[in-house]
């Protein structure tokens, strides 16, 4: 398969650009929100972590190691088969952009679990994902009961949000990457210029 780039000199560097296959991306992200969801469903049903109020995070002691270990692994698997995927329907042989085509699919996949969060259905996902909702904006502050404890739940809730994304950033990169099919390994590219390079 031909990849098309364009490449600019200036100076002593090159600047590349790579086109983007927007279906590739949208497939790499509904195939991550929908793994992630399967996996939040099946974590809710077997008693990994629950919704409501047991699943706000006021104390990281008490969180479950279930838990813990259900929602890393379901973000991270979630997006490592969503930046697979995308990088398989590209048809991308080198990894850095089958890498890019993961990476989009990771950051299309936010704003939509943000929309999620705002309906009130992020932490079908998992537990960590409640820390992306604020409250919504049809209850009004009169009727939300003041919780002494809700500046240090936001905190933690917000802190889980935050390494949800970035678990699920970095199993998209990988995820792309073993869409390619380039050995996952950072000096094979140099060896392949150095072998290039002799012949």
């Amino acid at each position: 398969m031909l990849e098309y780039r364009t490449v600019r000199e200036t100076g002593s560097w090159q600047a590349g650009s790579w086109p983007v296959g927007w279906s590739a991306v949208w497939v790499g992200t509904l195939t991550a929100l929908a793994t992630g969801l399967v996996i939040g469903l099946i974590g809710l049903a077997i008693g990994a972590y629950s919704l409501g109020a047991e699943a706000r995070i006021a104390s990281w002691h008490k969180f479950h190691f279930a838990a813990l270990v259900w929602s890393i692994g379901g973000t991270f698997f979630s997006y490592v088969v969503g930046g697979w995927a995308a990088a398989k329907i590209r048809g991308e042989w080198r990894a850095e952009t089958a890498i890019l085509h993961g990476v989009l699919a990771w950051l299309v996949s936010v704003p939509i679990m943000l929309l999620f969060a705002s309906l009130g259905s992020a932490n079908y996902f998992g537990a960590w994902y409640g820390g992306l909702q604020g409250t919504p904006v049809w209850i009004t502050p009169s009727t939300v009961a003041i919780d002494p404890a809700a500046a240090m739940v936001a905190r933690n809730m917000a802190l889980g949000a935050v390494a949800a994304l970035l678990v699920g950033l970095v199993g998209s990169v990988i995820g792309g990457w073993l869409g390619s099919g380039e050995p996952m390994t950072l000096t094979y590219r140099r060896a392949q210029e150095a072998v290039g390079a002799h012949s």
